[in-house]
């Protein structure tokens, strides 16, 4: 699919950074007993399915109680140790295409339909779709900043 069907500026980023990374640094955590890169990259693969779905139930739902995950215990998991990256890749590809879909669809009635969480309360969708995204750029800031600091090569 061409790059104007999904959300733009959030996954090629991470794609760009990704290739110029060996095996043996996607295993180096961002931070002093921090998940690895892979990681983060599992991670985020497995956090923008849950606020996909989180999305859509806000849409087609009166408020309704959104699930959590414990992210800390699926880092551990075995598939975010040993799965490849371009796995991940590919769900987060297929997750935002869907997305931009819906997001397309919509009309401005549809961004103050909500859910709820046990830990932030009640959530319009505008403030979803803005900590969705948010949540995106930062992970991939966190390995531009490793990349720096351990003078990994980074093109732009």
């Amino acid at each position: 699919m061409k790059n104007e069907k999904k959300i733009p500026g959030i996954i090629d980023p991470l794609k760009r950074v990704l290739k110029q990374l060996t095996k043996d640094q996607l295993m180096t955590p961002y931070r002093p007993n921090g998940w690895t890169i892979q990681q983060v990259v599992h991670h985020l693969a497995d956090n923008d399915m849950n606020a996909f779905l989180r999305f859509k139930r806000g849409l087609t739902e009166d408020e309704p109680m959104a699930s959590s995950y414990r992210q800390d215990l699926w880092a551990e998991l075995e598939d975010y140790k040993h799965v490849p990256v371009e796995v991940s890749i590919q769900l987060l590809d297929s997750i935002h295409t869907r997305f931009f879909v819906v997001l397309k669809g919509m009309n401005s009635d549809h961004f103050t339909s909500k859910f709820n969480t046990q830990v932030l309360g009640t959530i319009p969708l505008d403030v979803a779709l803005q900590r969705f995204i948010w949540h995106n750029e930062h992970h991939i800031a966190q390995i531009i900043y490793l990349m720096t600091k351990m003078g990994w090569k980074l093109e732009a």
